[in-house]
C-alpha cells in the first residue's frame, strides 16, 4: 500500500530524530543467547541512520574489548560504540576487579544483576516468559544478593559502588526489586555516584508510579525498554497509555528511551526505536521532547558531549 503524504511527513520526522539518537541498552551479539544482529552489523546500520552512539549489553560478559576493536578498525562508522558490564554469575557477581577492568577499557554502564538477581529468579517462577539465555545453556543461575538480612547494603556491593563512583560510570539497577533499588541508589549517592538509572520499571522490577516519580526526583534517570510497548515486538507487555503514565511520572527531562532489542524472532533495534518515536508522536510529545528522551538525556547520562 502506497504511503500517504501524511505518512511520508511522519517518516521524514522520524528520520530526522534518528540523527543524533543514542541507544544505551541494546542486545547485539555475539552472545550465548540467540541474537539477530551482531555488534558490527548494528554499528553499520546505526551509522547509516545517523545515530550518535550505542551501548551494547550482554547478560554474561563485558563487551568493552569488542567495542574497542570495532572502533579501531572501522573508523568510517560514525556511530560511537560503547559497552557495559552486567554483574551476573559469569563475571562473579559483585566483582570489583571486573568492574575496574571495564572502566579502564572505556565501559560506560555497570548493570546490577539481571538474570541472576534474586528478584528475577523469583519473578521467573511465576512468569510465562522463557528467557533464552545462559541460565538454560550452562549451570542454573544462582541468586546474587545486594542486601544484608537487616536491609543494609552489603559490603561487596559497596565496594563495586565505590569503583563506579571513582570512575564516574553509570549505575543501572538491572532486575533488582524496586525496594532494593531504593536502598542501593541511596547508598550510591552517599558514596558519590553521579549517574544512576532505573531499568525498565514497567516490567520485572515491580515499580509503582510513585517509585518512578520519587526516583526521578532524587536525580536518577528512568529508562524504558521500547520493546515492551511497541507493536511487532515479541516482548510487548504494556500499552501506549502505560508509557505515557511512566513518562509523565518521571518527567521528560529524566526519561530515557532504549530499544532493549537485538534478539531473534522480533524486530531489530533501529526499527524498535523508529516505532517508539512514532508511539511518542501519537501520544502527543513534541519532536523536541522526543529528542530529549532518545538523545540529549542519554548523552548527559553517559557523559557524552
Amino acid at each position: 500500500m502506497a504511503q500517504t503524504a501524511a505518512d511520508q511527513t511522519i517518516e521524514k520526522r522520524i528520520d530526522a530524530l534518528l540523527v543524533g539518537a543514542i541507544d544505551p541498552h541494546v542486545h547485539s551479539g555475539p552472545s550465548i543467547a540467540p541474537r539477530g544482529i551482531d555488534h558490527l552489523e548494528l554499528l553499520r546500520e546505526t551509522s547509516a541512520a545517523g545515530f550518535a552512539a550505542i551501548v551494547t549489553k550482554d547478560h554474561d560478559y563485558s563487551g568493552v574489548m569488542t567495542a574497542a576493536l570495532i572502533a579501531k578498525h572501522y573508523p568510517e562508522l560514525k556511530t560511537k560504540i560503547f559497552s557495559s558490564i552486567v554483574l551476573n554469575n559469569v563475571v562473579g557477581g559483585f566483582n570489583p576487579y571486573a568492574v575496574e577492568h571495564t572502566a579502564a577499557m572505556g565501559g560506560k554502564i555497570v548493570w546490577f544483576p539481571t538474570l541472576a538477581a534474586e528478584n528475577h529468579l523469583r519473578w521467573e517462577k511465576t512468569s510465562n516468559w522463557v528467557h533464552p539465555a545462559s541460565t538454560q545453556k550452562m549451570r542454573p543461575a544462582t541468586g546474587i544478593p545486594v542486601l544484608n538480612p537487616d536491609k543494609t547494603v552489603r559490603d561487596d556491593v559497596k565496594e563495586v559502588i565505590d569503583v563506579i563512583a571513582k570512575n564516574d560510570m553509570v549505575l543501572a539497577s538491572g532486575h533488582l526489586h524496586i525496594s532494593e533499588t531504593w536502598l542501593v541508589f541511596e547508598e550510591a549517592q552517599r558514596r558519590g555516584v553521579k549517574r544512576i538509572v532505573l531499568t525498565h520499571p514497567e516490567d520485572i522490577v515491580d515499580a509503582s508510579m510513585n517509585d518512578v516519580s520519587g526516583i526521578a526526583k532524587m536525580g536518577a534517570y528512568v529508562e524504558h525498554s521500547l520493546c515492551m510497548f511497541i507493536e511487532g515486538s515479541k516482548f510487548k507487555t504494556c500499552e501506549s497509555a502505560d508509557l505515557r503514565k511512566h513518562i509523565d511520572a518521571a518527567g521528560v527531562d529524566q526519561t530515557i528511551l532504549c530499544s532493549d532489542l537485538g534478539q531473534t524472532g522480533t524486530i531489530g533495534p533501529i526499527e524498535g526505536i523508529r516505532r517508539g518515536i512514532r508511539l511518542c508522536m501519537d501520544l502527543g510529545y513534541s519532536d523536541d521532547q522526543i529528542r530529549k528522551m532518545i538523545s540529549s538525556n542519554t548523552a548527559r547520562m553517559l557523559g557524552l558531549s
